[in-house]
């Protein structure tokens, strides 16, 4: 996730689909850094990703000679690809790809985004003339680089409208309300002096899960979910069960008393529900069900065990018809810890699509 925020300890160029239209590979706003010998992100790949790659290439061996106190910065390039035969692609699409040099205003930006991948930022680069790129928070407050232009605000076109919280909206030049801030895209943008600008949104995953057990099959899904945007709160009552180290999404709690995490967890999370103890498993559904807003609610089991399930909560008062148990996609039936995972992440990302469509 995120990873063209790898800093290489090189020079490199940040590469953006700053604007993208019918079929292309990627959306606007996927990048990747490339430097001499090494890329960190994806743009989508096939003949337009190496044609990105050897125009970024020749963009820093260009710029290496030059390199020194005093050395101008180079400037920014935007160019169009239209993806037919030239690129030997048969999307059909057009897709615009900016390139900036990592250093100055845009190294400084791109250090700030590395401490801010849990928090929303708004990013904006100009795409002709001088070298300039900064980067707000979610608030409008500015964090890094070069200040806001002024004339930037007023007068950028409506292409970014629904993409922005209220206040990072200013900066962006919309009066978005931000309903849809999770699915935003990049968007080029231009200012009362004709001055084209990239609106880049840097957005901490919407997605949240909270999983319940460090068993194999809770072990796995991790492995699963670790480089896909989403967050993960791990819960365990056995702290010796958890691996050494963890992925850079995932937060571990180990507690006596599990459920409490359910009412610490965010509005409209998930929950994976997976322990080692059955009747732990049913503490754990009664606390979910009676919050009552979980974004969407799975137990590993059989359809036995969801039977007997459901009749408990009844008796309690509770409807078990919004726990998912089993879960998985249907027709997959190996259970193979890696197998089930695999299965469980695909139902999580088309739950979680289908929840930013809402």
């Amino acid at each position: 996730m995120n990873d063209w925020l790898t800093w290489p300890g090189a020079p490199a160029v940040l590469v953006t689909v700053a604007r993208a239209e019918g079929s292309v590979p990627r959306e606007a706003g996927a990048k990747m850094l490339v430097t001499a010998d090494l890329q960190f992100g994806t743009i989508g790949g096939g003949h337009l990703e190496h044609r990105a790659l050897d125009i970024a290439r020749s963009m820093l061996a260009a710029h290496l000679p030059a390199r020194g106190d005093g050395a101008a910065a180079e400037l920014p390039r935007y160019e169009r690809f239209p993806l037919g035969p030239s690129l030997g692609q048969c999307c059909g699409g057009v897709v615009w790809l900016a390139f900036e040099h990592a250093e100055g205003d845009v190294a400084a930006v791109l250090q700030a985004l590395r401490t801010r991948r849990d928090a929303d930022s708004w990013r904006y680069a100009a795409l002709d003339g001088a070298p300039a790129c900064g980067v707000v928070d979610a608030d409008g407050r500015h964090l890094a680089g070069a200040q806001p232009p002024a004339a930037l605000p007023r007068h950028c076109s409506a292409a970014a409208e629904g993409q922005a919280t209220p206040a990072a909206a200013e900066v962006a030049g919309t009066k978005a309300a931000g309903t849809k801030a999770a699915a935003a895209e990049a968007s080029v943008v231009a200012d009362q002096t004709g001055r084209r600008w990239l609106i880049d949104p840097a957005l901490a995953p919407r997605a949240h899960l909270v999983l319940f057990g460090a068993g194999h099959v809770g072990a796995a899904i991790v492995r699963a979910l670790a480089g896909l945007p989403c967050t993960i709160t791990w819960i365990d009552e056995r702290e010796d069960m958890f691996p050494p180290g963890r992925p850079e999404n995932v937060t571990i709690e180990a507690t006596d008393t599990p459920e409490a995490c359910v009412a610490s967890a965010p509005p409209g999370a998930s929950y994976l529900v997976m322990t080692h103890s059955h009747a732990l498993d049913q503490r754990l559904a009664e606390t979910i069900l009676r919050r009552g807003d979980a974004g969407w609610f799975g137990m590993i089991g059989s359809d036995t065990k969801r039977a007997q399930f459901s009749s408990r909560l009844a008796a309690k008062g509770l409807d078990a018809a919004r726990m998912v148990c089993p879960v998985g996609l249907p027709g997959i039936i190996n259970k193979a810890p890696a197998v089930i995972a695999a299965s469980v992440a695909a139902q999580l990302l088309m739950v979680w699509e289908d929840q930013t469509k809402e």
